[in-house]
């Protein structure tokens, strides 16, 4: 296997291959925020395909004006989400992410109603209980239409800290939100809004937005943007070694924080390469 012999001097990095032999490579307390969304054991191969619409005389949609349209299928990403063993395979994973994050750093696992409740009761056992930070509520306004239970319209997010006495928090420095009833404050509070809660209300990746690269469960950058504000430091070591689309990475980066990203899918790769042009590839094999 070829070494990733990464310094916290180096380039920002994408790293292809399996992502625990990459981590068993990486020294101790090298990280001051780890994200990871991985996949969520929904039993199913999940997919995406890109779809550009360009202007035809002859195309075969009517939009604005009566104005016709051709449509084109771009590249379809996606991964078998299906695992025998889930916890098998996770909990060696969330044990190096705890060896690596240092003195002050934070960890959030993103996760749906599927594994959220086990994912707490591992990382209890893992970090320590008194180490639990939050449990944040990610909720979204598209998805499942569900006709004989309540429609899923949210992710959990889990954030355990290394030390609970010394971990790096700064709200001041993530992005306020509007309050819902501005009324009931003074202009002043209003016009500064407030700062979020747990409960975290936050679009989708648009399917037609400047955002998206066609890449299957890509998250959108609010919600990472938050995450990366409170969290870490202008100059810190951001890791995430289930990067898929890299939006860990984009965020971090435009932020002015350094970052490692991991993954094993090669369409993974290619999206995070074409995303993130100026950081460094290694492949281990």
């Amino acid at each position: 296997m070829n070494g990733l012999n990464w310094t916290n001097d180096g380039p920002d990095l994408i790293v292809h291959g399996d992502n625990l032999p990459a981590l068993e490579q990486l020294p101790d307390a090298s990280f001051r925020l780890i994200y990871l969304d991985p996949p969520f054991n929904t039993g199913r191969p999940q997919k995406r395909q890109t779809i550009t619409t360009v202007r035809s005389a002859t195309g075969t949609r009517v939009g604005f004006k009566g104005r016709s349209y051709d449509t084109i299928k771009g590249t379809l990403y996606g991964y078998d989400d299906s695992f025998a063993d889930y916890w098998e395979f996770l909990e060696p994973r969330l044990l190096e992410a705890w060896r690596l994050l240092d003195d002050r750093g934070t960890l959030y696992l993103h996760l749906d109603y599927r594994e959220a409740h086990y994912a707490k009761v591992v990382l209890d056992a893992l970090f320590g209980r008194e180490c639990f930070l939050n449990e944040i509520i990610w909720a979204y306004d598209y998805g499942a239409r569900a006709t004989k239970r309540w429609p899923s319209k949210h992710d959990t997010i889990l954030v355990y800290v290394k030390n609970p006495a010394t971990y790096y928090f700064d709200n001041e420095a993530v992005d306020r939100e509007p309050y819902m009833a501005p009324g009931l404050v003074t202009p002043e509070k209003a016009e500064r809004g407030k700062l979020p809660t747990d409960v975290w209300w936050h679009t989708i990746v648009s399917p037609t937005g400047k955002e998206k690269t066609g890449y299957a469960t890509q998250k959108p950058e609010g919600v990472l943007r938050r995450i990366v504000q409170a969290s870490s430091a202008p100059g810190d070591w951001v890791l995430d070694f289930f990067a898929g689309s890299g939006t860990t990475g984009a965020v971090a980066g435009k932020l002015g924080r350094r970052f490692m990203l991991v993954d094993a899918n090669p369409d993974a790769i290619e999206v995070m390469r074409s995303r993130l042009g100026s950081a460094e590839v290694v492949t281990l094999g």
